[in-house]
């Protein structure tokens, strides 16, 4: 975020709600509402789904998913995952009695957040957002990346969603790609390059 914020972007975080895709996306369009100008709208991991879904909107004027999910409209994305490896991460998911879902430590810090110090990885596992187990396999209505221009970065060292399957939503979609050498947290362990896909999205030159 800081090299965004340097480079003069106004940026926006949505706070995910975790518990449905209407909830995700209402709160989403929410904060579209409220910014001034043209939107690069970015997603890592799941938040991908919304990029798809909410992406539509007429102030979005580009797409970045960050080693996420990139789902066609009404597509069944867990059956589309299925023709890939299952990643490591997914043994590790735990959900319960309340039917909401997580990672356990151990998976966190071996699958999901590889390259970030342990410390790090176990105060991040402590605040990971827990999702309502049936959120994942929630469809879309929309696929945004069909109309709008769209940025993909891939990680090649991801073990919570598959490599190939990050490449096959890139190329489906015919986005701008990069491959980082980096876990599925690539926006900690690479930052200045993630922010580099997101400035280009924007238009925003480089030096």
């Amino acid at each position: 975020m800081p090299y965004l914020q340097v480079a003069g972007l106004n940026v926006a975080v949505v706070q995910n709600p975790l518990s449905t895709l209407t909830d995700a996306a209402a709160e989403t369009r929410r904060v579209l509402s409220q910014q001034p100008g043209p939107v690069v709208l970015g997603g890592h991991s799941w938040s991908g789904t919304l990029v798809s879904e909410v992406g539509i909107e007429p102030s979005v004027s580009a797409l970045v998913y960050i080693a996420a999910r990139a789902p066609d409209a009404h597509e069944d994305f867990p059956a589309l995952s299925e023709r890939f490896p299952t990643p490591p991460a997914s043994a590790g998911v735990v959900v319960s009695p309340d039917g909401h879902a997580e990672l356990d430590e151990a998976t966190f810090l071996r699958d999901f957040a590889g390259g970030v110090p342990a410390e790090r990885v176990r105060a991040l596992c402590a605040v990971q957002g827990r999702n309502r187990s049936t959120l994942p396999a929630e469809r879309t209505s929309a696929a945004a990346w069909r109309d709008k221009p769209s940025w993909y970065q891939v990680s090649t060292q991801d073990r919570t969603i598959d490599p190939d399957l990050e490449r096959f939503l890139a190329q489906r979609m015919g986005a701008h790609t990069i491959e980082l050498d980096t876990s599925h947290v690539s926006l900690i362990t690479q930052p200045e390059q993630v922010a580099g896909l997101i400035l280009a999205a924007a238009g925003i030159p480089q030096g």
